[in-house]
């Protein structure tokens, strides 16, 4: 037990005060941890985390010594968002819908918990690698999944069979019957059986669908796939990757984010070796010599890491990509090249850029290919029906916000087209699936106004200085700056590019899955970039 909680002190940085702050704090990073460790995986499990972790931490600010609050510009550029959030809403068309969705915004938060607990750096880098390690959980399970395989996706349909009956088609996957998951035709027979009518969940790429299973289409025969009507089935291995979220959008922008973190650590490991094996020839300074391994990758002495980080973080790096490959998600895909190209280019120049551009071409064609084969839809396929979608409620949005003054400033409110969509005949005139604009930039707009686009970009140009001041500090103990540090703030410039990328198709800012993790990560790399030293960031007083 006792070496537990020197574990646990020593990456938490808590100092022995006294018994009830000391327990406290201990409390309070253990569910930092839970926070990390549930991020990739669960909203539930994250929010648990964090908002139980916050209360503990609330009761903490009324003990001695208090901790001792910053006011950043990167803390105002936040809070103005969130107040002119909360002013939108009130000036909203549906402003009970709109103030509810506040709960969204408010994720923001999870920054100052996990940054406001963070009091080293070396404690940074272990919930950066902790992270990195928590999230290859469910990418280890996403090629798994796929050879196991899921569902039943039949062949050799009866046009007078009870499926076609219910506009099943060739190549659909049978998921679920009446909530219960399908593993065999038997099984739907057997629901379709008990009920007059069975909702029947199936897949058809690129969605999931639910039809009506009627009992009276049953045909006559000897076994379920004849009395169902098709002829023969297998296990289906085509489908968009999802990991424990259940959505593959969601899915791919955390993939993007993560990924990134790991490219980024990938690339400043290669530079710092790289650029130590020429230095070292160059100088007798020990710190530049000194490329032991162990120094850069460990977070803390107590817990060791494989010898070569170099290793570990390719194969994360490669079994990440391959997920986010299985999302078959454009633009999340696009994004993470976009992350990849900074990353290179601030971490290791214009010649490595190059170079890795050549080796992206023939990945880029791969993953190209795979997509038609998955989705049967080109990259850029103006007859895919998401884009076309995409593109009327782009028009429709547009119009909507520069209908009026009052519109084009505090937007019509968060969510208020779910009651006056049809009074403002969006969404093709109800022809289309409800739901948002599928673009951060448009959703700000449209929803609250003008200047919420102005203040998130804000946000984001803010952070994004912080973490070009980071990575532009050198480290005075030596030529080389700490592979660590540059490679976590490479990670999270490059997935903050890839997320404002990805974020002008998708509505990411509004999936609180992936706003909590892009927060996460800023957390992580403010502390990073803001102070190198073995001190607390956030230090405390004694009065």
């Amino acid at each position: 037990m006792q070496k537990a909680t020197k574990i646990l002190d020593d990456l938490a940085g808590i100092d022995e005060i006294n018994g009830v702050v000391t327990w406290i704090d201990r409390v309070i990073f253990v569910f930092v941890l839970l926070t990390i460790i549930f991020a990739p995986h669960s909203i539930a499990g994250t929010q648990i985390a964090w908002l139980t972790g916050m209360f503990v931490w609330i009761i903490r600010l009324f003990f001695r010594p208090r901790i001792q609050f910053r006011f950043t510009a990167l803390d105002a550029a936040l809070w103005i968002f969130f107040a002119w959030s909360v002013l939108t809403s009130l000036t909203s068309y549906a402003p009970d819908i709109s103030v509810n969705k506040l709960r969204g915004v408010a994720v923001f938060l999870i920054f100052y918990f996990v940054a406001y607990n963070i009091r080293r750096v070396r404690t940074a880098y272990f919930l950066a690698f902790l992270l990195i390690g928590s999230c290859m959980v469910n990418v280890l399970w996403t090629p798994v999944q796929r050879l196991i395989g899921r569902g039943v996706e039949m062949h050799g349909l009866a046009p007078e069979g009870p499926v076609a009956k219910a506009l099943l088609m060739e190549g659909d996957t049978l998921l679920e019957a009446n909530g219960r998951k399908i593993r065999t035709p038997e099984d739907l027979l057997a629901a379709v059986r008990q009920n007059e009518t069975t909702k029947v969940k199936f897949y058809r790429p690129d969605f999931d669908f639910v039809v009506d299973v009627k009992r009276d289409d049953l045909l006559a025969g000897n076994d379920a796939m004849t009395q169902l009507g098709f002829s023969s089935w297998k296990k289906s291995h085509n489908w968009r990757s999802t990991g424990f979220y259940g959505h593959y959008a969601t899915y791919s922008e955390v993939l993007q984010l993560i990924a990134s973190l790991v490219f980024g650590l990938l690339v400043a490991f290669v530079g710092y070796y790289w650029k130590g094996k020429q230095e070292k020839h160059e100088t007798e300074d020990e710190d530049v010599n000194d490329l032991s391994p162990y120094y850069p990758f460990s977070p803390s002495p107590f817990l060791p890491f494989p010898p070569t980080p170099l290793i570990p973080l390719s194969f994360c790096l490669v079994m990440m990509s391959l997920a986010l490959l299985l999302t078959v998600t454009r633009a999340s895909q696009l994004a993470f090249m976009i992350s990849g190209a900074v990353i290179v280019l601030l971490g290791l120049g214009r010649k490595w850029f190059a170079i890795a551009g050549l080796i992206a071409i023939p990945i880029a064609l791969a993953g190209v290919l795979f997509l038609q084969q998955s989705r049967e839809v080109g990259f850029f396929d103006t007859k895919d029906d998401s884009i076309k979608w995409r593109q009327t409620v782009w028009r429709e949005g547009f119009d909507l916000w520069t209908a009026s003054p009052r519109n084009f400033i505090l937007g019509v409110g968060m969510d208020s087209a779910q009651r006056y969509a049809p009074a403002w005949h969006m969404f093709d005139d109800g022809r289309l699936n409800p739901g948002h604009f599928h673009s951060t930039p448009l959703n700000l707009v449209v929803e609250r106004g003008l200047p919420a686009l102005l203040l998130w970009l804000i946000v984001l140009g803010v952070y994004a200085r912080t973490l070009w001041r980071g990575l532009r500090s050198d480290n005075p103990k030596s030529k080389i700056q700490n592979p660590r540090s540059k490679g976590i703030l490479l990670g999270c410039l490059g997935g903050m590019v890839g997320f404002f990328a990805s974020g002008l198709v998708h509505y990411n800012l509004g999936d609180q899955e992936v706003a909590m993790m892009f927060f996460l990560l800023m957390a992580i790399g403010v502390r990073v970039a803001t102070n190198e030293s073995p001190e607390p960031i956030y230090s405390v007083d004694s009065d």
